[in-house]
């Protein structure tokens, strides 16, 4: 199994899903993980102390340079991958995928996927509206504010073809088992989706 997993530029949850990634890696030694992050993704990962850390646990890591570079949509494209993870998700990443705006290196790499049928999984930052609690690098808690807006987009994509939207990174030991036990996704994958209102 080998799988392109996306870092964009969102803090939630990022720590919490590196280790998750770094457990399935050591468990699952037939799962290739290669690492792809946005420009934000890269500043975001240093900003939390992670950065040679991801190095040391998956090898080499790709750093969006444009769209196409590295050539990550046109590898999904191909088959080279067998799903896009990406997790976790900023909310504009989210509404350039909504809005088929492709012009970063992962909506294009999401967007391209949909399009060649391809499975996307990806774990959006915001999905209820209102008051919400985030964990910045040093500890302090930062009050952030959802919108209607941004909840929108994740309801847009939960409806996508070959999309699959989820809440945490536990939730990333189930999409991996039931790959492993069904192979190329399958119904389960639908449970993982009635999660999401």
């Amino acid at each position: 199994m080998k799988i392109a997993w996306g870092i964009t530029g969102a803090g939630e949850k990022l720590v919490e899903t590196f280790e998750t990634m770094k457990n399935i890696k050591k468990k699952y030694k037939d799962i290739d993980i290669r690492v792809f992050m946005s420009k934000a993704g890269e500043q975001v990962v240093k900003y939390y102390g992670i950065a040679e850390k991801l190095e040391e646990n998956f090898g080499k890591i790709w750093v969006e340079i444009n769209s196409n570079s590295p050539f990550l949509a046109g590898q999904i494209q191909l088959g080279k991958y067998d799903f896009l993870l990406l997790a976790p998700c900023t909310s504009n990443t989210v509404a350039k995928i909504s809005l088929r705006i492709g012009d970063t290196l992962l909506t294009n790499a999401a967007i391209m996927a949909q399009k060649s049928g391809v499975p996307v999984y990806i774990m959006p930052t915001d999905f209820k509206e209102g008051k919400t609690l985030t964990t910045l690098p040093n500890g302090e808690k930062l009050e952030l504010t959802i919108t209607k807006h941004d909840v929108e987009h994740v309801r847009r994509i939960k409806k996508m073809n070959n999309t699959h939207v989820f809440k945490t990174p536990e939730e990333i030991y189930e999409i991996i088992r039931n790959w492993k036990n069904i192979g190329k996704g399958g119904k389960k994958n639908e449970k993982i989706d009635k999660k999401i209102n």
